[in-house]
């Protein structure tokens, strides 16, 4: 997994051997231990790859698109009610009429035995909140939806890097060769689309698996499941003669990357047929347990996740997104009045997955993240109206919230704090970078170690960046 093991290469037999044939058999080293594992040689090769002991096997992101508002759901700030109305900018003095800080309408409280203080927006989640680990501190870097989404998803600003996702199919593999190791479930494109779940230059393989969660039939969630004519035994007899012909090819054409992708994925294609229709057919459910996450897509897709974890997927992505594409918590107008709604549904569908995967004993091994890629502003944002009953609130990277939850986080723990209006991350910051990380460490590797070299130097997902926050370590 990482270019700087030790690595001894042994003599050939074969004194023919050229120069640029040693190179292809050994010059990948390490780093080709955990494509392996991602290529589909068992869980026994994937699990020998992490630096350290892990503490999480699997991940379940759930992605808020367009930015939940911290001082709303996990951050009050009371101060905000005797500065309401006050410029942003200019300390005391009044705002012109409809902007200026807006307090938050709902009520906060502590929360379990541990005494987590969270709004009364997430009613359900609150029995969890011995479980939350709320980190109250993080930052990005930028307040625009393309570039945030990128950096929380690839710690990039720019569509040029592998997503997290991908790097945890590298690093670790799918634990069931017979699905993906790595699949993004949303009812619509976000704002950026493929390139959130892409492999970049990372082999193809590790790519996320994109579901379309609109129509809950197995035949529409994953298309072309099912071969139109031939029988699995005729397929079989074909995957047996492609495979023939494959590795004749293959073999003169050593160490071809795109060549072993697309033999691996054809491969796993076939082996998805029969994995993949029980896999995503969530009919399978009991009528209670499909009660519990609720009708809603996001509730249907977070039952979803659950099943594929349970099978061995490494990282699932679940966005909370509308059909079209568009940012639901992108709350630039009646933020009180869509939080409400929006909490309410999240609410609901995050609750059951914990409750679900607690039940199953999963939720000590599998991590669960919730969060989007920036906050809101304390201040509020109307249109040309000024209406305050319509106010909004803006883009806001400087402070916000997220939660973990299983996989080895501290529960029952308020990480970091943002000052008494909620505008800055003063204490325990966390940036994005922070953040992978933290989840690579969990998943026992090293973010600095996990490591792919392209084009003549050795990327990593944080880049020159990021820190292992300890602090939130159980």
């Amino acid at each position: 997994m990482s270019t700087d093991h030790n690595i001894t290469v042994a003599a050939h037999s074969d004194s023919s051997i050229t120069r640029r044939a040693m190179l292809q058999r050994t010059g990948g080293g390490m780093g080709l231990v955990g494509l392996a594992a991602a290529l589909g040689h068992g869980s026994e090769a994937a699990t020998t790859t992490t630096h350290f002991r892990a503490r999480a096997k699997r991940v379940i992101f759930l992605f808020m698109n367009g930015g939940p508002s911290h001082v709303d759901t996990f951050d009050p700030k009371p101060a905000l009610m005797k500065y309401e109305g006050s410029h942003p900018e200019k300390g005391l003095e009044r705002a012109s009429k409809g902007t200026g800080f807006m307090p938050s309408p709902f009520k906060f409280a502590p929360r379990g035995n541990s005494g987590v203080v969270m709004s009364e927006l997430f009613p359900q989640l609150a029995r969890h909140a011995d479980e939350l680990c709320v980190l109250r501190s993080m930052y990005t870097d930028v307040p625009n939806h393309e570039p945030g989404l990128l950096l929380m998803h690839s710690g990039h600003q720019q569509p040029i890097r592998p997503c997290l996702g991908s790097w945890v199919s590298y690093g670790l593999g799918s634990e069931n060769k017979n699905l993906p190791a790595f699949v993004a479930l949303s009812p619509g494109r976000p704002v950026v689309g493929p390139q959130l779940w892409s492999s970049a230059f990372l082999p193809g393989q590790h790519q996320g698996v994109a579901v379309d969660t609109n129509d809950m039939q197995v035949d529409r969630l994953v298309a072309n499941i099912k071969h139109p004519n031939l029988s699995q035994t005729q397929q079989q007899r074909q995957i047996e003669l492609l495979q023939s012909l494959n590795e004749l090819h293959r073999s003169r054409r050593l160490g071809d990357r795109a060549l072993e992708t697309q033999i691996r994925v054809m491969e796993q294609a076939y082996r998805m047929q029969s994995e993949a229709s029980e896999a995503f057919d969530t009919s399978r459910e009991t009528q209670a347990t499909r009660k519990l996450y609720g009708d809603s897509v996001f509730g249907q897709s977070c039952l979803l996740a659950r099943r594929l974890v349970e099978r061995g997927v490494r990282m699932t992505m679940v966005y909370y997104v509308s059909k079209k594409g568009k940012q639901p918590w992108d709350t630039h107008s009646q933020n009180n009045d869509r939080h409400r709604s929006l909490c309410h549904d999240s609410d609901t569908a995050t609750n059951a997955l914990l409750t679900d995967l607690k039940s199953r004993g999963l939720l000590k091994d599998t991590l669960v993240i919730w969060g989007g890629e920036f906050g809101r502003t304390p201040y509020s944002q109307t249109d040309k109206t000024k209406s305050v009953a319509k106010a909004g609130r803006d883009h806001h990277n400087t402070g916000f919230s997220m939660f973990l939850a299983g996989g080895g986080v501290k529960g029952g723990l308020m990480y970091g704090n943002t000052d008494e209006l909620g505008m800055n991350a003063v204490e325990n910051r966390v940036h994005v970078h922070d953040l992978h990380a933290t989840i690579l460490h969990l998943m026992g590797m090293d973010h600095t170690r996990l490591t792919y070299r392209y084009s003549g130097r050795d990327f990593r997902l944080t880049d020159v960046h990021g820190r292992v926050v300890k602090e939130i370590l159980s």
